[in-house]
């Protein structure tokens, strides 16, 4: 009698789970979501970094979002460039317009020789939490704490802090995927096109103190001179709340604000060094 208590109790058991299954197969059926077998090929084609710098939730979401979209404007992969761009347009039948490779650039020249050290922070080692504190170990309240926050944000080991305590950014390694734009709470990172043989021309400094504070708390601040917007023939540079900035859209690297500045706050990157002319005097000097 218990035998076939037994037999029966398991097959009872099998019976409905049988039918549980069948049921959840008609409803897994009835309610899947169908998914473009695209993606999985956008996604293959990706570095898969998933860094963010797309501004897409890592390359799983940039995959959806190109599949979905009707073009790819707008669209673009930091780390893979446009080479991987190309391969994404070809596999999804679509035409992918050059954009200008970018890298991140440090706007703050405050050393140690320019900034003086007013008092010292004895907290957490964070730019973001030091920010939220006080002003700061100097008098600048713009410029770089010197913590480090973007370079633990770098995912790519691109940016390191020198022997200034200021950050420094490979330009080999750099992919310009933002990360350490978003992780500095002083907003002195910021991405701009690599330019012509990787030339830029920008002002490296972020203080919108008037020009007599900014000079006191740091010796190379951009003190709101104007004579950078004077000089710029092609009408490259503004000046808002006492800052100069340089659009690197419209700037044609002729480099006349460089020598301008009384402050040397605007920087020439990767360019050969200035021919030094000496006077005619001297030069007729010379020759007899």
């Amino acid at each position: 009698m218990m035998t076939t208590t037994i037999i029966y109790t398991i097959i009872s058991l099998c019976a409905i789970g049988i039918a549980s299954a069948v049921i959840l197969y008609f409803v897994a059926q009835k309610f899947k979501v169908e998914e473009d077998p695209r993606i999985d090929t956008v996604e293959s084609i990706l570095p898969g970094a998933n860094c963010g710098g797309c501004g897409k939730p890592g390359c799983r979401g940039f995959a959806e979002a190109t599949v979905k979209a009707t073009s790819l404007d707008g669209l673009f992969c930091p780390v893979g460039g446009a080479e991987t761009m190309t391969k994404v347009a070809v596999a999804l039948g679509m035409e992918v317009t050059a954009q200008t490779p970018q890298i991140a650039v440090v706007r703050c020249n405050g050393t140690c020789d320019h900034r003086q050290r007013t008092s010292q922070y004895d907290g957490y080692k964070s730019c973001a939490i030091e920010h939220s504190l006080y002003r700061g170990e100097t008098d600048c309240t713009f410029g770089c704490l010197g913590c480090g926050d973007c370079v633990t944000a770098c995912p790519f080991d691109a940016i390191h802090m020198d022997e200034n305590g200021l950050p420094v950014v490979s330009e080999e390694k750099c992919v310009a995927c933002g990360a350490c734009v978003k992780a500095c709470p002083r907003n002195i990172i910021e991405l701009r096109n690599k330019g012509v043989k990787d030339r830029r021309v920008f002002v490296c400094c972020v203080n919108k103190d008037k020009g007599n504070i900014a000079r006191k708390a740091c010796t190379a601040a951009c003190i709101g001179c104007g004579k950078c917007v004077k000089e710029c023939p092609f009408e490259a540079i503004t000046l808002e709340n006492n800052l100069a900035y340089i659009d690197f859209r419209k700037c044609r690297l002729c480099r006349k604000c460089v020598s301008v500045c009384p402050t040397h706050a605007i920087h020439e990157v990767n360019f050969p060094p200035r021919k030094i002319t000496e006077p005619a005097d001297q030069l007729k000097t010379a020759t007899n």
